[in-house]
C-alpha cells in the first residue's frame, strides 16, 4: 500500500518539476535580455538538470533498496 502511494507521490512531484524545468527554459531563452544572462541562465539550468537527474536516480535507487531489504538466499 505504502509502496504504491510512494510511487504515485515521486512519479508526480518528478513531473511537476520537469514541467517547471521546460517552462524555466523557455524563460531564460526568450525573456533575457543579455547574452551573458542567458548563458548564466543555462549554466543554472543545466545544474539543476543534474540534480533532478540525480535526485531521480537515488530515489529509484533507494526504492530498490528498500523493497529488497533483508532478503537473502541461502
Amino acid at each position: 500500500m505504502f509502496g504504491k502511494v510512494k510511487k504515485v507521490f515521486f512519479t508526480g512531484v518528478f513531473g511537476i518539476l520537469y514541467i517547471s524545468f521546460i517552462a524555466q527554459l523557455v524563460y531564460v531563452l526568450f525573456w533575457m535580455e543579455t547574452v551573458p544572462q542567458t548563458l548564466l541562465g543555462l549554466a543554472g539550468l543545466s545544474l539543476e538538470w543534474l540534480l533532478l537527474i540525480a535526485a531521480r536516480y537515488l530515489s529509484k535507487r533507494s526504492s530498490n533498496t528498500a523493497q529488497y531489504n533483508g532478503y537473502r538466499r541461502r
